[in-house]
């Protein structure tokens, strides 16, 4: 049998930002890693907290830097939210959505009614990120959760990454309706798992791969789902963050190129070459030092991210992962 990653998961589910592009940019060696599942017979589904797209607009960017895609390979925290609504509501049920036209497009697809403005009718809000919101469509939202409406929120993600930086996420902006009102959304993206139920049966995956940069949504949001997880450096969450998290994914690689390596060398495991006691690590290699593998050995083993090398090898490869030496 096959040790190759890409062979021992009948579907990957990629988050985008910081997994497969950063800002304007694909990750190097993502078009690779995706065309390799394909040719491969693994499903593939690109799976965004984003809320403010539409599918094919997803697609469409994904195609422009060099990746194949159609839409219906596109997996939405919006697409999400709508199914939860769907879920919970009446036909014809009318929802204010809190968000762009592409998340009232979503809650129009499951035959529920979007409306702007908060009235008694109103059943339900759906909050989605959009940049064009402002007081007054906050406001909206905390009436009529304040008046028993259910709330949804695509997501709780609180910043944004962009190219100038972290910038206000949907989750800061739910917070606002939150501390208004007093109350708490039913979340449909990651972490937690109607988002990542969804793309893993859109894909017709019984066993699949959610590969992510973030901690806090992509890894929590797997472990959330029962589904295995490659947890990549490409993004938001750093080598310490991997050293306090609650959820550890399976496998640990600097990007998504990794699909087509050994799911043995990539998985979270003690490592020949390091040896790990309490928060001290030596190195007991004779070839060359690998700290990512360092990274796999210091959390298996459940070391924090105050680590000490005992000697030039060990705090040469602390130093690269961003760690104290």
């Amino acid at each position: 049998m096959s040790d190759r990653l890409l062979d021992l998961y009948d579907a990957v589910l990629l988050d985008l930002d910081g997994t497969v592009y950063r800002g304007a940019e694909a990750v190097p060696g993502a078009a690779g890693a995706v065309t390799a599942a394909r040719e491969a017979g693994t499903a593939v589904r690109f799976v965004t907290n984003n809320a403010a797209r539409s599918p094919r607009e997803v697609a469409d960017q994904l195609v422009e830097l060099g990746i194949a895609t159609e839409p219906a390979e596109i997996c939405t925290s919006a697409q999400a939210a709508a199914d939860v609504l769907a879920g919970r509501l009446a036909p014809d049920a009318i929802v204010l959505v809190v968000g762009t036209g592409a998340l009232a497009d979503e809650v129009r697809r499951v035959g529920l009614r979007p409306v702007a403005e908060a009235a008694p009718d109103v059943v339900a809000v759906v909050q989605g990120l959009s940049r064009d919101l402002g007081w007054r469509e906050l406001s909206e939202a905390a009436l009529a959760v304040r008046a028993g409406a259910l709330w949804v929120a695509c997501n709780v993600d609180t910043t944004l990454p962009t190219e100038r930086g972290q910038m206000i996420g949907n989750g800061s902006l739910v917070a606002a309706v939150s501390a208004a009102t007093g109350r708490r959304p039913v979340v449909a993206g990651k972490p937690e798992r109607p988002l990542l139920d969804r793309a893993a049966r859109s894909a017709g995956a019984g066993n699949p791969l959610v590969v992510g940069d973030r901690l806090d949504t992509d890894i929590d949001g797997a472990a959330a789902a029962g589904q295995d997880a490659l947890f990549v450096l490409s993004g938001v969450s750093r080598p310490a963050d991997l050293l306090s998290t609650t959820h550890l994914p399976r496998y640990l690689a600097a990007d998504v190129s990794a699909l087509t390596g050994r799911a043995s060398e990539l998985e979270i495991a003690p490592q020949p070459d390091w040896e790990v006691d309490g928060n001290s690590v030596r190195w007991r290699g004779d070839g060359p030092v690998d700290p990512l593998a360092l990274l796999r050995a210091l959390a298996a083993a459940g070391t924090g991210p105050d680590v000490r090398g005992d000697d030039d090898p060990a705090r040469a490869a602390l130093s690269e992962l961003g760690l104290p030496a």
